[in-house]
């Protein structure tokens, strides 16, 4: 079965429950940021920080503000740019459920899985020099409990089931949205990466940016044209090269060294 989560931003009241329990679960400290004039607890994600509450603030047709406020963390993308671009063979893997996740005894800290996701997510540690990323509470998950973020939550925003499900739950929520005159509601779900199994309901699909979400999320081209044709033409020239020398060992022979010449 793929698991997914479902965030309704409609019904989020930004209580920060659901970042509380992911420090508490995944045993991180509570580190202070800097007040900038916003709620949120920190500006971005952190190695040790995988759960951001955005407070995105917004202008309303009227002139009045609102906040968009949206679940930040890893997407766990059908196609997932991180596992796309890593080099190091295991360090970053997808679980039978659909979860990606990573084993740091293998990760060798080369950033190029950061390069590799279109929503910005993992974070190399300065200490470690390894990445850390939110793993969906695959430990909590794999004995059938939920993740420490959707049991947190007090208003239900946070939901966590079969994906196909949970993506019948978010249209049939967009359409109630919809049916209560919020015209421009809809689902974050977006093709270029696949699909996520993290799954928005916004109350204003047309603008995901003003929620922090790219709008057309892609793995970059750089990290496709690296392990597709690049990888295919290296892996040409090596075999080549062993062929080459194959053939020349059977037309000449061994090399003889000229020992009179020494």
């Amino acid at each position: 079965m793929i698991v997914a989560k479902l965030i309704d931003t409609t019904t989020c009241i930004g209580c920060k429950a659901c970042e509380a329990a992911c420090q508490e679960w995944n045993d991180q400290d509570f580190g202070l940021g800097t007040y900038d004039g916003t709620y949120q607890t920190l500006p971005d994600l952190r190695h040790d920080f995988w759960n951001l509450i955005k407070f995105n603030e917004v202008t309303r047709d009227d002139g009045g503000l609102a906040w968009h406020m949206a679940k930040y963390q890893c997407m766990h993308c059908v196609e997932a740019g991180c596992l796309e671009a890593c080099p190091a063979p295991g360090a970053i893997f997808r679980r039978e459920n659909g979860i990606v996740d990573f084993d740091h005894d293998k990760c060798i800290g080369c950033g190029y899985c950061i390069t590799g996701c279109p929503f910005d997510v993992p974070r190399l540690s300065p200490i470690t020099q390894k990445v850390y990323k939110c793993n969906l509470c695959s430990d909590r998950t794999s004995v059938g409990l939920e993740p420490a973020c959707i049991k947190a939550c007090p208003t239900n925003c946070l939901s966590f089931g079969e994906r196909g499900d949970l993506v019948q739950i978010a249209m049939d929520r967009a359409a109630e949205l919809q049916a209560e005159g919020k015209a421009l509601a809809g689902v974050y779900n977006p093709p270029g990466v696949g699909g996520t199994n993290v799954i928005y309901v916004l109350e204003d699909a047309s603008r995901p940016e003003s929620y922090g979400l790219p709008r057309d999320p892609e793995i970059p081209w750089t990290v496709r044209l690296w392990k597709g044709p690049l990888k295919w033409a290296g892996n040409a020239v090596f075999v080549g090269g062993i062929l080459a020398a194959f053939f020349h060992y059977l037309r000449y022979g061994p090399k003889v060294s000229d020992d009179r010449a020494v």
